[in-house]
């Protein structure tokens, strides 16, 4: 049985006009039936069809409910397929559809008739397959989404093993592939969210013998609409898992292991490329932090499918996002090298923020920053505030390692000048008052870094606790304590208890300030708790991520107790503390310095020295060690004076605000005879303890 010359699979079928009807070798001009269409009988334009070409009621309905649907009269042709019987059709067509297969000798008889079963069965399922698509025009949407479940639940009970993917009649799986593919989208137009997420797992685990690019199609929708439906799908029911398969068990992992398939597809050159998979992939992943696998994806796609500029950008994003900013850069570099897109404002500024992390890598980022001001042009003007921003972070970053007093202070003036800059172009931008207050508090212009705090603590409605430290911090470097004290204790208040850490700590540093030792230690227990509390949460196999989210570890929590200690010069439990951090973290310069103080509180001053001495092998620009090393040098002869001036000075190059190193180069020049020398150092030492930070303001980053 023929449905039509001019008959196709796809949805072109729908706008060309059907001429010529055919069905078992007889051959029809529609016109006659068009006619009757036209004049409104129905029934005597069936029998016609059913005369003319010699079919049943079932079929002649189908056929005329395809004229009427290719005419573009919908109303139309949904008054013809609601004379249709599915029930019937199906009861018919089922016994000769699922009939075992014969013997040899009558098995070409038989699959004549049981091709032309399926050409019926194809008939009338197409029918409801339009009718549907009828519905749907109509607005009738559930109604739509039930009549094709109706035509899939057909086919289940006429092919009950499942489709076979052989001697199957094309249009027969061309509707069933439409149907499969459609009912989802109908289901979600029609509001019914927990049908549509049945129907899509309906879709993928039954045998419906669909072909790659279908399958991939429903893939694809299902996972865009895990993710973006806001509805949760839960497991899968027991009945669909199979023994030790994986079973995802909410919506980010099903989708994320949909599109992981698709992927894998594509690889195999079993569908053809989407861009669209790689990006809700990339999506996906970017919500469960797991960039990195995406950089895993990206680099197994052929060469050509992306251009490798484009992956190049992409990979950098992706390695930045999993903190491999190295990794990167190296590959930012290459896609900014001159003889391929030097220009890439979006590579430029993610380049000038990677190096904006790194004081040795600042001036290199300036470049790049100052390279995407000067691109930011056009439709990308609205960056150059962000390209202004990343230049005065670097010029910031550069002017810690800057070698002349000079240079640093006029890298200080431009970072400030960029950034306010920057305000002028996002001033609703709290991140960037953040960053300014920073740079204002680590040029002791303490008033400036006092307003930005608080105005980014009223952007943020005092919902992140990098601004509450910062006041913090700011109203400590202005010895206004209790203050200090009263911000803290609020933003405990608002805090889980997780994330506390940050602020314990620097409650404790508050009391010693206020020559409170005892509640200091006080603090510092209630803090060691609830750090071991949190490690013991996640158990011995804690993840990266857990790691790199804890604010404050433990090896902090015994090195802050061992110095409060030494302060008190209470050796012993110096001692006790040190012992605990070290079986933390073997190596550190901050325990080699602890321990020297110790050895110099008890009169050891060989062992002291050479506890300094291997805190700078550990790290060369640890500059507490620098300092006590000066200090000690000082009292040692005048033959030690020009060695301890050299280090002090380096201490100051690193640190040009530490009021320690000053005041011992202070001491040195006085020892030395330079007595202006000296004047000009203690005076520096003593406007700095006005406005001495008791943490560094870049701690809070």
């Amino acid at each position: 049985m023929e449905g039509s010359q001019s008959a196709g699979s796809s949805e072109n079928e729908e706008q060309t006009l059907v001429r010529e009807l055919c069905a078992n070798g007889i051959c029809m001009k529609t016109t006659e039936v068009e006619a009757k269409l036209d004049e409104g009988n129905i029934q005597e334009a069936e029998s016609s069809l059913r005369e003319g070409l010699q079919l049943n009621f079932e079929e002649a309905r189908a056929l005329l409910g395809r004229l009427e649907y290719q005419r573009g009269n919908v109303e139309g042709a949904l008054r013809v397929f609601d004379g249709i019987d599915l029930q019937a059709a199906i009861e018919r067509l089922q016994p000769s559809i699922s009939e075992k297969q014969p013997t040899k000798k009558v098995r070409s008889r038989n699959d004549s008739q049981n091709a032309v079963s399926q050409h019926a069965a194809g008939l009338v399922l197409e029918a409801i397959y339009l009718k549907a698509k009828s519905l749907q025009k109509l607005g009738r949407l559930s109604d739509a989404a039930n009549e094709c479940k109706n035509v899939l639940d057909a086919v289940e009970k006429i092919f009950q093993q499942g489709i076979p993917d052989v001697q199957v009649d094309s249009r027969l799986q061309d509707t069933v592939s439409q149907a499969v593919e459609l009912l989802p989208e109908l289901w979600k137009q029609a509001g019914c969210y927990e049908e549509a997420m049945s129907t899509y797992r309906r879709a993928l685990l039954s045998q419906w013998n669909l072909d790659n690019d279908c399958c991939a199609r429903i893939q694809k929708g299902f996972a865009v609409f895990l993710l973006h439906s806001g509805v949760e799908a839960g497991p899968l029911s027991l009945a669909a898992q199979i023994d030790g398969s994986y079973v995802p068990k909410q919506n980010l992992e099903e989708a994320v292991l949909l599109l992981m398939i698709l992927i894998r597809k594509f690889y195999l050159g079993k569908t053809k490329w989407d861009p669209s998979v790689m990006e809700h992939l990339t999506f996906a992943l970017s919500l469960c932090s797991q960039t990195s696998i995406v950089a895993k994806q990206l680099e197994e796609i052929m060469p050509g499918v992306f251009h490798r500029v484009d992956r190049w950008n992409t990979l950098a994003l992706c390695y930045c996002g999993a903190g491999q900013n190295n990794v990167a850069l190296n590959l930012l570099r290459n896609s900014l090298h001159k003889h391929e897109r030097p220009d890439d404002l979006m590579a430029l500024l993610l380049a000038a923020k990677i190096c904006s992390e790194d004081s040795h890598l600042a001036a290199e980022g300036g470049g790049y920053a100052q390279r995407a001001i000067e691109n930011a042009q056009g439709i990308d003007e609205h960056l150059k505030g962000v390209a202004v921003r990343m230049l005065g972070l670097c010029l910031g970053k550069q002017a810690k390692v800057s070698s002349s007093d000079f240079e640093r202070s006029r890298l200080q003036s431009e970072a400030l000048k960029s950034l306010e800059g920057a305000v002028a172009f996002e001033p609703n931008n709290h991140d960037l008052i953040f960053e300014l207050g920073v740079q204002y508090a680590e040029q002791r212009n303490l008033n400036a870094a006092l307003r930005c705090a608080k105005q980014f603590i009223d952007a943020t409605g005092g919902s992140m606790l990098k601004g509450w430290r910062l006041l913090a911090l700011v109203l400590a470097a202005q010895q206004r304590f209790s203050e200090a004290e009263v911000v803290t204790d609020a933003a405990l208040d608002e805090t889980a208890k997780w994330d506390q850490g940050p602020l314990l700590r620097l409650k404790a540093k508050l009391k010693i300030s206020q020559s409170l030792p005892m509640d200091a230690i006080e603090t510092y227990r209630y803090l060691l708790a609830l750090v071991q509390a949190r490690r013991k949460s996640f158990g011995p196999l804690r993840s990266i991520s857990q790691v790199e989210d804890e604010k404050v570890n433990e090896f902090e929590v015994w090195h802050g107790l061992a110095d409060l200690y030494s302060r008190l010069s209470h050796w012993k439990d110096v001692e006790v503390c040190l012992g605990k951090a070290r079986g933390l973290k073997q190596y550190s310069a901050e325990l080699l310095h602890t321990e020297g103080v110790m050895h110099e509180g008890r009169g050891n001053v060989q062992e002291a020295m050479c506890s300094y001495a291997n805190a700078l092998l550990l790290e060369p620009s640890f500059v507490p060690c620098k300092i006590l090393i000066g200090a000690l040098l000082s009292k040692m002869g005048s033959d030690a004076l020009p060695v301890a001036r050299s280090i002090l000075s380096d201490a100051l190059r690193i640190e040009p605000t530490n009021r320690m190193a000053w005041y011992y180069l202070g001491m040195v020049h006085k020892d030395d005879g330079r007595m202006a020398d000296a004047t000009d150092c203690f005076l520096a030492a003593s406007m700095l303890e006005e406005s001495d930070p008791i943490e560094s303001f870049s701690s809070i980053y």
